[in-house]
């Protein structure tokens, strides 16, 4: 396949197109170095893309660029690119987020509708569930976001059905829950807490680190979203979740573990559209994409932590 991959200098975007390079694919890469956060970091992501025979590299902003020679010639599309952060994404910037989130999808959806595409995969979050989670939930679950940025995916979501249900467009919606691992966002909590260990220094924690996750490792993540390309299940929402749920202390325990350093911890208020819980339930997935989550969370920390530990920048 030639495939599109958009947020292609992005945590979850690089690795899916690397893993996609790898198989034999072609890909055009496509990314627009927001500021979100450093440039150069995004750089180190997309250095092999850049590089390899066969992929295409495009610096292209979807809401507002001209979208043709990034959609020429290919046969699917998975669309990672969105401005992250849940937040960044309360009072005037909240402008971006619509921007980046969705008229970017649409106007991606709209450019890509009459070219009979294979699979259209779009890259949804867990937070469009919303803070009333207690167990885990599966796809039929009402969401209710609990914050702009989880507003802007749904929509995101909803632009995806709407297409796949007037043109044809093979969408597949996966909803990402707590992704973590190499190459993770700088402000991601994990990361910022092995950056902390590497340097000796201590971690806020915000809240008091009862708050529960379902840490996902981004190499499962990936797994799930090259089978929605090759498998099609178009038309379906899924959950691509690890299946376990744990408090964040616990995972300041499995770093202290890991990395061998104190990592003292100050604790401060919990952020404004900060979930309390998220927690996917993956049968859907398993059935659907053959999903089958291989990395628990202590190996997932150990082997971030050897990327951190082998970049002179982290």
């Amino acid at each position: 396949m030639h495939v599109l991959v958009t947020g292609a200098a992005g945590f979850i975007g690089s690795h899916v197109a690397e893993r996609l390079l790898a198989s034999g694919h072609r890909v055009t890469a496509v990314d627009c170095f927001h500021p979100y956060y450093a440039r150069a970091v995004k750089e180190r992501n997309a250095l092999a893309l850049r590089r390899h025979p066969l992929a295409r590299f495009l610096e292209l902003d979807l809401a507002t660029g001209d979208l043709a020679p990034a959609v020429a010639g290919v046969d699917a599309v998975v669309h990672l690119a969105a401005q992250a952060g849940v937040r960044g994404s309360w009072g005037a910037t909240f402008s971006t987020y619509l921007d980046a989130n969705v008229l970017a999808t649409q106007r991606l959806l709209e450019a890509t509708k009459d070219l009979g595409l294979s699979a259209w995969v779009y890259g949804s979050s867990a937070s469009v569930y919303g803070d009333g989670v207690r167990a885990a939930v599966d796809e039929t679950a009402l969401p209710a976001p609990h914050s702009p940025y989880g507003v802007t995916k749904l929509a995101g979501e909803h632009l995806a059905t709407l297409y796949h249900r007037n043109h044809g467009t093979p969408t597949v919606v996966l909803r990402y829950f707590s992704v973590y691992g190499p190459r993770e966002r700088p402000d991601k909590a994990i990361q910022l807490f092995l950056t902390a260990a590497k340097h000796g220094r201590g971690i806020r924690i915000l809240g008091d680190g009862s708050q529960q996750r379902d840490f996902t490792f981004v190499g499962d993540v990936v797994d799930a979203t090259v089978a929605a390309l090759e498998r099609r299940p178009v038309g379906a929402v899924v959950n691509v979740a690890r299946g376990r749920t744990v408090p964040l202390a616990e995972v300041v325990d499995t770093v202290r573990r890991v990395t061998g350093a104190p990592l003292p911890a100050t604790h401060e208020p919990a952020a404004l559209g900060d979930v309390r819980t998220t927690a996917g339930d993956v049968t859907m997935a398993r059935r659907l994409l053959g999903y089958a989550p291989k990395v628990d969370l202590a190996e997932g920390i150990a082997r971030q932590w050897d990327h951190v530990c082998a970049d002179p920048n982290a």
